[in-house]
């Protein structure tokens, strides 16, 4: 696991030995997962366990903001496989 931003109390993570599609995990006071949008759409919710709306937003908003950034990391720990 290798965490690839750290804001509002939430860690954003990817498993180095994960699967595609390319996503991240919020881990805080419950977790998220999150799908990135490789073409710029926006970030599609997965799954979230435990965490409350305001977080959930707040998280969200991160990974909308930072998405292109952490489509790099994730292409950097799995390479390029859309």
């Amino acid at each position: 696991m290798v965490t690839i931003h750290r804001a509002h109390g939430m860690r954003f993570v990817i498993y180095t030995h994960d699967h595609e599609p390319p996503h991240v995990h919020v881990l805080g006071n419950g977790e998220l997962k999150v799908a990135l949008s490789p073409d710029g759409a926006l970030p599609q919710l997965i799954y979230a366990i435990g965490m409350k709306a305001a977080d959930r937003r707040r998280a969200m908003d991160v990974v909308l903001e930072r998405q292109a950034a952490f489509m790099t990391h994730w292409r950097a720990i799995h390479g390029d496989e859309e």
